[in-house]
């Protein structure tokens, strides 16, 4: 296995691992690990913490169970309780059923997603529990139609009952040749 391949395994497998924790451990809220700080090359700005999310490969059934659980009651504690009992169990379990790239929402007239947009690339920083992951990573906007914006906008919706229904959505997909993590990934 190459050293990228290992790479993106290992970061997919700990981001799982955190989030389980996470859900398992802290009701949902996001963990050091899944926010990211943001470099722009062309910029002395680092922005963040931004909350990331991981998307299943094959997502429109887990999606459709997340809006189910939005879409059954107006409580967003009842909302939150069906998302950890959902998120808790094996969701996380198997980190090969999930997609390589992260996702983010921004607000429509967000100045970082326009920057982030105009330049098309970007680092995000990642750490917890003593590992670093530092990916360049390719930025794009996805839209409304797409599968990975409707499970990650669903999942949001979950836990943030005032989470706006149009959000911009931004995909990082890493290049995990030019990527690096500390202590290096070694297994």
């Amino acid at each position: 296995m190459t050293d990228s391949k290992k790479l993106k395994k290992y970061f997919i497998g700990w981001q799982c691992r955190i989030r389980q924790l996470a859900v398992r451990n802290d009701d949902g809220r996001p963990s050091q690990g899944m926010q990211a700080t943001i470099a722009i090359k062309g910029t002395d700005q680092l922005f963040g913490p931004v909350n990331t999310g991981l998307v299943r490969s094959d997502s429109k059934d887990i999606t459709a169970e997340f809006r189910f659980i939005v879409q059954k009651t107006h409580d967003p504690n009842l909302r939150q309780e069906a998302a950890i009992k959902l998120l808790s169990s094996a969701y996380y379990q198997h980190p090969k059923k999930f997609e390589d790239f992260l996702t983010a929402t921004f607000a429509l007239d967000s100045e970082i997603a326009v920057h982030l947009l105009r330049a098309g690339k970007c680092k995000l920083n990642f750490e917890q529990y003593q590992q670093q992951f530092n990916l360049h990573c390719s930025v794009e906007s996805v839209e409304e139609q797409d599968d990975a914006y409707q499970a990650t906008y669903w999942h949001n919706r979950m836990f943030n009952p005032v989470l706006p229904a149009k959000i911009q959505l931004l995909k990082f997909t890493p290049h995990w040749g030019k990527s690096t993590a500390t202590p290096e990934v070694i297994k």
